[in-house]
């Protein structure tokens, strides 16, 4: 569906909306023992590195035409990363290691574990939570992500690239408009684009391998779109193992524990044994 923007306005000064695009992204998988676990951690923290991190945000930064001034990275002992960027709106007169992949061909990558970065006044984050049942076997992996620009630039612009880059069994998608920017004759615009739905923005190819529920506020500029993986293939949720290396009773053990865990978080509340 295309999303034409509101007739351009005359602004008076800087445009000082403020647009948010914020996502809880969750990858879950089987790990059996605890060994698996252990090394499952180790996984995560290995291709959650500041360097990938920097990829990915140099890209988006690209993306919503933000202009990288500064990085800063650092990888933690003994597991995490951060990554911090300055970026302007307007053109600077070098940007060496700007744009050069290309942003359609990137493959799904794993999440991250911790960016931050500024564009003016606002900001790109980035946060992981990898966390394991201590006796079920489960593994749950979290990325809260956040996109926050003021200006023309519009964090939409990177929604598919990050679907993409983070590939998610389940995610959680906010966008908001919030303050208030003015025309030449002193009239408040409190947004700048027309929205009925995130979906709008989301191409459809993504849209056919998701369940999406919406939950809008439209006189308050909130949208709010929530995703789960409709196929459901056990050998994508294993660590460590694959079916084949399970009797049919633990199959069908594994599957129930994961499509529980999966349903309890994309509906937000805990599902009773039964």
């Amino acid at each position: 569906m295309d999303v034409k923007p509101l007739k351009k306005l005359k602004l008076y000064g800087f445009n000082n909306l403020t647009k948010t695009l914020s996502f809880n992204m969750y990858d879950i998988c089987y790990a059996k023992t605890v060994e698996d676990r252990k090394n499952y951690i180790e996984y995560i923290d290995e291709q959650y590195s500041a360097e990938r991190l920097t990829n990915i945000l140099t890209n988006v930064a690209d993306i919503i035409g933000a202009n990288i001034l500064n990085i800063a990275k650092q990888d933690y002992d003994p597991q995490g990363a951060s990554v911090t960027m300055l970026v302007s709106e307007g053109l600077v007169a070098s940007n060496e290691n700007h744009g050069e992949e290309d942003h359609n061909s990137e493959a799904p990558g794993p999440l991250p574990d911790g960016v931050v970065a500024h564009l003016d006044k606002s900001h790109i984050t980035v946060h992981t939570y990898p966390e394991s049942h201590p006796d079920e076997g489960i593994s749950t992996f979290r990325a809260d992500i956040d996109v926050s620009t003021c200006g023309h630039i519009s964090p939409l612009k990177a929604l598919n690239y990050l679907i993409h880059s983070f590939d998610s069994d389940i995610m959680y998608i906010d966008y908001r408009v919030r303050g208030f920017t003015r025309d030449v004759t002193g009239k408040k615009f409190f947004i700048d684009h027309k929205i009925n739905s995130i979906q709008n923005y989301i191409a459809g190819e993504t849209r056919n391998r998701y369940q999406m529920i919406d939950v809008n506020v439209y006189q308050e500029n909130i949208f709010h779109t929530k995703m789960i993986l409709k196929e459901f293939d056990l050998d994508n949720y294993l660590f460590g193992i694959t079916k084949k290396d399970l009797l049919p009773g633990e199959k069908k053990k594994i599957k129930q524990r994961l499509k529980k865990e999966m349903a309890e978080i994309f509906y937000g509340r805990n599902i009773p044994k039964v």
